[in-house]
């Protein structure tokens, strides 16, 4: 199901609750606590610190306190210069060269140069590397990236160049007119070379890992907390407010939701569906919705049957009712999804879809009719598994999906929930039949008054 309207490309969202613990202009009026520390809830355990490697919105979250890339977003969600200064574009819209700010440093003091970017950028490209996000540049256009992550080029091809210590060259293969705002995405932010290639995949822990942005990491218990502290190295230090950002892993909505009525939490997006109307009404000023561009959707294995047959996925997706989802169920301004690409990204245009227009019932007499033609019925019902990673949401969720279903279509669903970092490496593996699946799906969070 798909957020409302926010201008930025799909792809190059940054979370909005990525700002609360940054740099800010503090108003002349307001007096800050002696006490600068902000507790968050973060859902899920991290999976991974490593920019290049980060796929969820879990990591994401700590990485954005932690790393800093060309450019990032403002509160309102423009564009604005963080590493770099300022950019130039060429006059054909393929070579963008961005300038670096002086005296930029990482968090051990060490400068950060436009080598850092060109390292960082061919980590990502890299396909021994298999860092998620490598289609990210091919997706951009930048020069060679689709030879390169096809094996049929090495990575130091790619578009992407030192021109000296303070700027830094992409190349693009077609002009993109919206690359720069595609640069707010973590796998395009520089990482530190030296810790990598000392300690491997332990370069991420608090006593190796070296920082860009306002935080470093301080103290990482798995499943318990992340904590990070301010990094005074930052170029934009004197602006950090919040000494102290503490992430609390807690699957569990519930109990995250009371760990925030209590006051142990200051902010969290985790809660339990249907408490949001009564939130809404006891605790309107701590309740902020946001607009976020995202979909919430479900992933088909077409490797596996019975989801090699195109009627067969067609018939459940027909079979969904979107809008008792969107409005009985989620009920927080989500609109039924057609597609994956959100309808409001801008500048794309949905396509009509003719079964789209069709009532409900019509769509479950055509839902029928494919299942029936795909040799399903009575005598030989559907029955798959679909997973989802352990949240009362995505179960309650996953619950109304199989009814309609089972309901329409006598398919016999198995539910099953996974640890979030097991269900991402499942996913990566392709070894699931049915799963949930969401692109920056967060619009809500609740924060203290």
């Amino acid at each position: 199901m798909q957020g409302s309207k926010l201008t930025v490309i799909a792809a190059a969202v940054a979370l909005f609750a990525h700002a609360s613990a940054l740099a800010a202009d503090v108003p002349a009026n307001v007096t800050l606590a002696d006490v600068q520390e902000l507790v968050r809830g973060n859902g899920d355990e991290v999976p991974t610190l490593d920019p290049s490697y980060s796929s969820d919105t879990a990591s994401s979250r700590v990485i954005s306190d932690m790393f800093e890339g060309l450019v990032t977003q403002s509160p309102d969600g423009d564009i604005i210069p963080a590493l770099a200064t300022h950019w130039d574009t060429s006059a054909d819209g393929k070579t963008y060269t961005f300038h670096l700010r002086d005296n930029i440093q990482w968090s051990n003091g060490d400068p950060i140069t436009a080598l850092d970017f060109e390292y960082s950028f061919k980590r990502v490209i890299d396909p021994h590397k298999a860092a998620p996000y490598s289609w990210y540049y091919t997706t951009a256009h930048i020069l060679n990236a689709d030879k390169i992550t096809q094996g049929h080029m090495a990575p130091d091809k790619l578009g992407v160049k030192a021109l000296d210590a303070k700027t830094l060259q992409i190349t693009l293969d077609r002009p993109v007119p919206y690359l720069v705002k595609m640069l707010t995405h973590e796998s395009t932010f520089p990482v530190y070379r030296q810790a990598i290639e000392k300690y491997g995949d332990a370069w991420t822990k608090p006593e190796n890992i070296v920082t860009s942005s306002a935080y470093k990491l301080t103290h990482w218990t798995l499943n318990e907390r992340i904590v990070l502290e301010r990094n005074p190295k930052y170029w934009n230090n004197e602006k950090t407010v919040i000494e102290q950002v503490t992430y609390l892993p807690i699957a569990d909505l519930t109990a995250e939701y009371n760990r925030f009525r209590t006051g142990e939490i200051d902010i969290t997006s985790s809660f339990p569906l249907e408490q949001y109307n009564a939130i809404k009404k006891q605790r309107p000023d701590e309740l902020l919705t946001m607009p976020s561009l995202g979909t919430y959707y479900y992933l088909f294995n077409v490797h596996r049957k019975p989801f090699d047959d195109p009627r067969v996925r067609k018939a459940l997706a027909y079979a969904v009712d979107r809008d008792i989802v969107t409005t009985a169920i989620l009920g927080q301004g989500q609109v039924p999804a057609y597609g994956v690409t959100p309808p409001s990204v801008e500048g794309f245009e949905p396509p009509k879809l003719a079964w789209g227009k069709l009532s409900q019932k019509e769509r479950n007499k055509a839902a029928k009719a494919l299942l029936a033609e795909a040799g399903y019925g009575p005598s030989n019902p559907l029955s798959f598994e679909l997973v989802y990673n352990t949240s009362e949401s995505h179960k309650k969720l996953a619950i109304v999906m199989s009814s309609m279903w089972n309901k329409t279509l006598g398919a016999k669903v198995d539910l099953a929930n996974q640890e979030w970092k097991t269900f991402l490496q499942k996913l990566g593996q392709q070894d699931f039949t049915v799963a949930r699946y969401a692109g920056w799906e967060i619009t809500t969070k609740l924060r203290r008054s």
